[in-house]
C-alpha cells in the first residue's frame, strides 16, 4: 500500500497545483494547459495499452460481455441521473424546474459523475498488488464499458447544445471501427512490446488525436472531433501478440526496467490528472474553460437561476453529491453472484468509484459551452474530493478481498467462487 499512498499524494499535489497554476502562470496559463492535456493523454495511453495487452475475450461466450456492458453502462448512468436530479430539484428554484435550458445544462454538467477513471483505477489496483485478482479482471471490463458509454452519451448531450452535426456521427463511426479491429485481430499482430515501444505508440497516438482535433476545430469550433485516447490505446494493446511462451491466463510480470517505467509513468499521470482539474474561478463564472473548446453556445441558464451560496453550503452539497454519485456506482455489487463472493462484488463496485481525467474533461466541455455557477463548482469539488479519497477506496477494496480470502480459507464459501 506504500505505492498507493504515494500515488494518492501525487494526485493531491496535482489537484492543489491546478488551483494555483492560473494565478502563477498568468497569461501563459492556457499555453501551459495545452501541454498538460497531451501529456496526460500520453500517460493514459501507455497505461491503457498495457491493460489491452492482458485483455482476453472468450469468443465462444460473447453473451457474458453483453451483460458486462449493461452493468458498466448502468454504473455510468445511475450517478449521472442521481446528480442531475439533485441539481435540478435541490439546487434550482422550483420556478425553473420546467425550463429546458436548465435541464440540458444540468444533464451535461452532471455527466462528470458518470465515468470511472480507468487510468487511475488500474494504476492504483496494480500498485496495491491486486492485478491478478478477479476484481481487477472484472473492473477492467466494466471500467472500459463505463467510459465507452460515457463518451457515447456525450454525443446526444452535445446535440442538445449545438444541434446535429456530422462530426458527432464521425466519432461514433470511429469508435465502432476500433471495436471491430480489437475483436477481429485480438493479439494477432506481432509488434515490439518493450516499455519504450509502448511509450512511442502512446506519443504517436496522441499526436494523431490532437491533429484530428485541431483540424476539426478549423471546421467548427463548437463541435470538434475529439477522440478519447482511452479506447484506441486499449485497442492497440488488444491487437499486440503475446510473447512466445506467454500464458494468456496468467498475469504479466514486467522486468525491472519495465516495472520502473510503469511506476514513473503512473506517478506522472497522477500529478497530471490533478493538474487537469478546472480552477474554481473558471467554474464559478462559466463562459469558457482553459481548453478553449469554442465559443459560448448556451443561454447560461444554470449560472442565471442558481442562487448564490456561501462556502459552508457548497461544502454540504459537495458531500451529498459525492455520496449519491458513488451510490450510483453500486449496481455491480448486486451482480455476478455465481462468479464471486459478496466481498469481491462489493470490491468491484467500490473500485469503480475513482473519477479523474474523463470527468474533468466533461467539466471543461461544460465550461466551454458557457455553463457555470455553483452547480459546476459543486461538481468540480465533488470530483476533487473523489480524487483525494482514491487511496482510501483502494484500501477498502484490499480489505474486502482479504476478508474474502479468509472466508474461503475457512470454508465459509466455495474456493471456486471467484
Amino acid at each position: 500500500m506504500k505505492k498507493v499512498l504515494i500515488y494518492s499524494l501525487l494526485l493531491l499535489l496535482g489537484l492543489i497545483g491546478s488551483q494555483f497554476l492560473p494565478a502563477l502562470a498568468g497569461d501563459h496559463y492556457k499555453t501551459i494547459f495545452q501541454f498538460v492535456l497531451p501529456l496526460t493523454m500520453i500517460c493514459l495511453a501507455y497505461i491503457m495499452i498495457n491493460v489491452g495487452r492482458e485483455f482476453e475475450i472468450d469468443k465462444s461466450n460473447l453473451r457474458q460481455y453483453g451483460w458486462d456492458y449493461v452493468v458498466g453502462a448502468t454504473a455510468a448512468a445511475f450517478p449521472w441521473i442521481f446528480c442531475c436530479l439533485y441539481f435540478i430539484f435541490v439546487l434550482i428554484p422550483s420556478d425553473h424546474w420546467d425550463a429546458w435550458p436548465v435541464w440540458k445544462e444540468s444533464l451535461l454538467a452532471s455527466r462528470f459523475a458518470a465515468p470511472t477513471s480507468a487510468g487511475v483505477l488500474f494504476s492504483m489496483l496494480a500498485a496495491a498488488g491486486l492485478a491478478a485478482t478477479w476484481v481487477f479482471r472484472k473492473a477492467r471490463i466494466l471500467a472500459i464499458f463505463d467510459d465507452l458509454d460515457t463518451v457515447l452519451l456525450m454525443i446526444p448531450l452535445k446535440m442538445a447544445m449545438v444541434g446535429f452535426r456530422w462530426q458527432l456521427a464521425v466519432i461514433v463511426l470511429i469508435m465502432v471501427v476500433q471495436l471491430i479491429i480489437a475483436y477481429r485481430f485480438l493479439h494477432a499482430w506481432k509488434l515490439p512490446s518493450s516499455w519504450k515501444a509502448i511509450l512511442g505508440y502512446s506519443c504517436i497516438l496522441v499526436l494523431i488525436v490532437e491533429i484530428i482535433h485541431h483540424v476539426s476545430m478549423k471546421v467548427d469550433q463548437n463541435v470538434p472531433i475529439h477522440i478519447e485516447v482511452l479506447l484506441p490505446a486499449f485497442v492497440i494493446g488488444c491487437v499486440m501478440r503475446h510473447p512466445d511462451g506467454h500464458d494468456p491466463s496468467a498475469h504479466h510480470h514486467p522486468d525491472p526496467a519495465e516495472a520502473r517505467a510503469n511506476t514513473w509513468i503512473s506517478g506522472t499521470f497522477m500529478v497530471l490528472v490533478g493538474l487537469s482539474m478546472p480552477a474554481i474561478a473558471d467554474t464559478m463564472r462559466g463562459g469558457g474553460g482553459p481548453e478553449g473548446l469554442g465559443q459560448t453556445v448556451t443561454e447560461g441558464a444554470l449560472l442565471a437561476v442558481t442562487p448564490s451560496m456561501d462556502w459552508g453550503t457548497i461544502a454540504f452539497h459537495v458531500l451529498i453529491v459525492t455520496l449519491i454519485a458513488n451510490l450510483g456506482k453500486m449496481f455491480p455489487a448486486l451482480c455476478y453472484r455465481k462468479e464471486a463472493t459478496w466481498q469481491e462484488r462489493l470490491a468491484v463496485a467500490v473500485g469503480m468509484w475513482p473519477r479523474g481525467e474523463v470527468g474533468a474533461g466533461v467539466l471543461v466541455i461544460s465550461l466551454s459551452y458557457g455553463i457555470g455557477g455553483p452547480v459546476v463548482v459543486i461538481a468540480m469539488l465533488s470530483l476533487a474530493l473523489n480524487l483525494i479519497l482514491t487511496g482510501a477506496f483502494i484500501w477498502w477494496v484490499k480489505r474486502l478481498l482479504a476478508s474474502a480470502d479468509r472466508a474461503k480459507a475457512n470454508g465459509l464459501v466455495p474456493a471456486s467462487t471467484a
